[in-house]
């Protein structure tokens, strides 16, 4: 059931905004420039509520930690900074990986996410 509430509308304007996956922390400091009652668990509710009305995907890393995103993206991975943990959008997908699927396996998906260090924090460490 989908609810427009101020919040929610908080939430998915963070989103637009940053155009990349975001992490709870950063929805919850995005979104309470419009929004400054918001507290991190009404931020977890509505990201359940938006993933279930399918206004975002989760984006799942390493360590049990979840991002989310708009969804409808073209099929892309991510690139995460070890320095200030960021999540980034990356365009490409230059990896045959049918090459890899041992025979009589179907492959349905692949992820691959990359580690560095994002253009602000390489610019940083200069």
């Amino acid at each position: 059931m989908e609810r427009n509430t101020q919040q929610r509308q908080a939430i998915l304007k963070a989103f637009e905004r940053a155009e990349r996956p975001l992490g709870v922390q950063e929805v919850l400091e995005l979104a309470q420039g419009d929004c400054p009652s918001l507290g991190v668990a009404t931020i977890y509710r509505n990201l359940k509520a938006l993933v279930v009305d399918k206004k975002l995907i989760t984006v799942d890393m390493p360590g049990g930690l979840t991002f989310y995103e708009i969804p409808g993206i073209h099929h892309h991975h991510h690139f995460s900074c070890t320095n200030c943990q960021k999540v980034f959008d990356v365009e490409k997908c230059g990896i045959n990986v049918k090459n890899l699927v041992p025979n009589g396996f179907t492959l349905q998906r692949h992820e691959v996410l990359l580690f560095g260090f994002c253009d602000s924090c390489t610019q940083t460490a200069s």
